[in-house]
């Protein structure tokens, strides 16, 4: 995975540079006509991920606030899209966080895990629509090729991943695993219970009620993502449709996530935006000004996630800290050696 990703890494870059110099013009001056206004894309990214929250705290309960799940999906995204950790990272930070509050990691993790499998499902329907509407909006069919190549590899991980989810067992199989290959006392396996954890998933799969309102409320969120694309090329000056905008925002994750390999999807996802764009009648210089926007967004909201992240562990340590040092310093001397 580290072999690829290093590899795909130097591509998106030259694919980015290519886009940027072939097809760049005058971007600046293109970004700079939409003023300070355009700033406003940065705070408007936190209403989807809010029903994204929403979703996950359909499945973990309402015993955690919605403000701190809110917040932990914040900096589950920076990891997954600014880190190079194939897009899970994100996920293994997430159970941390959250096993702050909840204090049950099995069900914890396995809220998160039905949570992604939830996820892939709505991207997977998410993608569909916007081809369909792609179709129903434009002429031009014969580019549609790469297009519906990354919707159908989109459709195959979550379908497979479902199918050996449900059918149980797997988290304890690995544990057994995990035993054989590094030692039953090995720390890593210590906070690790497989059997319950495949209990909880399975009592949380066996809810179809449940999965359906997660799968609203994260569709929802993937919808409203798409008002970045709308707002921001009305202020580009480059007005679509909502249809055009849900669309280009749909596919564009959908060849991103299919791209998951390169790290943040630098280069493919900028390309995506480009071809999507004029399909939609958006020249190329536009189409580009907008994705440097959504990467110019994603990075500042992405660091300040991230940064909320590190003050957060600074002062969730800080007490733990003092405690440990206010014991030492009440031992004798020759305890303390």
């Amino acid at each position: 995975m580290k072999w690829l990703q290093r590899m795909g890494l130097p591509a998106g870059i030259a694919l980015l540079l290519y886009l940027v110099l072939h097809d760049g013009g005058d971007i600046v001056h293109t970004i700079r006509q939409a003023g300070p206004t355009i700033l406003w894309l940065v705070p408007l990214h936190a209403l989807p991920l809010l029903l994204d929250a929403c979703g996950w705290r359909t499945l973990l309960g309402k015993s955690t606030s919605l403000l701190f799940l809110w917040w932990i999906a914040t900096v589950r995204e920076a990891v997954s899209r600014l880190l190079p950790v194939a897009s899970i990272g994100g996920e293994i930070v997430g159970i941390r966080l959250a096993n702050w509050k909840a204090h049950n990691l099995s069900s914890v993790s396995a809220s998160v895990i039905v949570e992604v499998l939830v996820t892939m499902m709505v991207q997977y329907a998410f993608s569909a629509i916007g081809l369909v509407l792609l179709l129903a909006c434009t002429e031009m069919k014969n580019s549609l090729g790469p297009i519906a190549l990354a919707v159908g590899l989109s459709l195959a991980l979550p379908a497979v991943t479902f199918i050996v989810v449900r059918r149980g067992g797997v988290f304890h199989a690995i544990e057994r695993w995990a035993a054989r290959l590094l030692g039953a006392e090995n720390p890593l396996l210590q906070a690790i219970d497989g059997i319950q954890l495949d209990t909880d998933i399975d009592a949380l799969m066996s809810r179809g009620g449940l999965l359906i309102r997660s799968f609203l409320w994260q569709f929802a969120g993937y919808a409203l993502g798409a008002l970045e694309t709308y707002w921001a090329l009305s202020m580009l000056g480059h007005s679509i449709s909502p249809a055009g905008a849900v669309a280009i925002e749909a596919l564009t994750q959908a060849v991103r996530h299919a791209a998951f390999i390169i790290p943040a999807g630098i280069g493919v996802q900028e390309a995506a935006v480009v071809l999507l764009g004029q399909m939609f009648g958006v020249d190329r210089e536009a189409a580009l000004s907008l994705a440097l926007v959504k990467r110019v967004r994603e990075g500042i909201f992405g660091c300040c996630a991230l940064a909320s992240c590190q003050v957060a562990e600074i002062l969730i340590r800080r007490p733990g800290e003092v405690a440990a040092a206010q014991a030492a310093n009440q031992l004798p001397d020759d305890a303390r050696i």
